[in-house]
């Protein structure tokens, strides 16, 4: 894949400048290895803007630019990203049942901008991601959103089981989607503030959102192939939680 150097900044010096210059940074790459006294000041300046980082090897970093990166890549983030705990307090005020999307390990940029598309056009107050193991929001991710990303609420937190206790303690009740679950979601009461874990379809929802989660619930289905794709279940999940509330 060509990646265009408008979704990338690399270069010690260059990446901190962005840092401290408050652009929006989906992730810090750092080269397996590196040291030195400017390695530990940009990780000082990531840990301080609380900007997530990795460790990659060499090859990664070769393989998006042949230029000299010097070890450092930083993504570009196509998005400003929302604040969890200042958003909530805010769709209350409104006179609104807050309805989120937690993603759980959903790396697919196509599926992301389209599960964001539909968060969109169904009434969804915000998407929320973690740090790691997550879409990259590139141009690609927003253009699969048909536009919706430009406008639309999407939260980054460290540790998505700390921000479920922070959202169940607020009043939503968690409902892990999952094929698993024996209760169909037709069956589930959706009308008050709710949130609606999803996962991957190679790693499902991690064990400590589901034992977190309220409910559990299952989209019915009659065909040979087990599973749904994950945007297009959660297409399918938000259609229902719209007709409930509108009932």
């Amino acid at each position: 894949m060509i990646h265009s150097e408008k979704e990338f900044i690399f270069g010690m010096h260059p990446v901190m400048e962005a840092i401290k210059g408050g652009r929006h940074i989906d992730r810090v790459l750092v080269r397996r290895g590196l040291r030195g006294g400017q390695y530990h000041e940009l990780m000082q300046m990531v840990n301080e803007f609380n900007v997530p980082w990795q460790v990659v090897p060499p090859e990664k970093l070769d393989y998006i630019t042949r230029k000299n990166h010097q070890g450092v890549i930083a993504w570009l983030s196509a998005i400003e990203f929302q604040n969890i705990e200042n958003l909530l307090p805010r769709i209350f005020e409104e006179g609104n049942d807050p309805l989120l999307l937690m993603l759980d390990s959903v790396s697919d940029v196509r599926n992301f901008g389209a599960i964001v598309r539909s968060a969109l056009c169904f009434g969804a107050h915000a998407v929320i991601i973690p740090e790691r193991n997550s879409a990259r929001i590139s141009a690609d991710a927003v253009k699969a959103s048909a536009g919706a990303l430009s406008t639309f609420p999407v939260c980054r937190v460290k540790s998505l089981t700390r921000c479920l206790n922070y959202l169940k303690d607020s009043g939503l009740k968690a409902v892990a989607a999952t094929e698993k679950a024996e209760k169909k979601v037709s069956s589930a009461g959706l009308t008050g503030p709710a949130v609606i874990i999803l996962g991957s379809e190679e790693k499902g929802i991690s064990r400590e959102l589901s034992v977190l989660s309220d409910e559990q619930v299952s989209i019915p289905i009659t065909g040979t192939i087990g599973s749904l794709n994950v945007s297009v279940s959660a297409g399918i999940l938000l259609y229902e939680i719209t007709r409930q509330r509108s009932s």
